[in-house]
């Protein structure tokens, strides 16, 4: 199924720069299973994001829309 990925972060430390807030969207092609893993582990684990993302020290607040694609819509 495809789904759209919208990760939003505030008040963030990257390479010792600070900034308010970033926003990252992003399409990918994921089993429904895929889609449960992931959100289980963004629960779960206080660090999901500094572990995964290179130069990233610090996050505030953030969180991860999951919403999956109609591919029967035509834009």
């Amino acid at each position: 199924m495809k789904v759209k990925f919208t990760l939003t972060m505030d008040d963030l430390t990257v390479d010792d720069d600070h900034y308010d807030s970033v926003v990252i969207d992003w399409i990918s092609e994921v089993q429904q299973e895929e889609v449960l893993e992931m959100s289980q582990r963004w629960i779960t684990s206080q660090n999901f994001l500094t572990r995964r993302m290179i130069g990233l020290q610090r996050v505030g607040e953030s969180s991860l829309t999951i919403e999956p694609i109609d591919e029967n819509i035509t834009t």
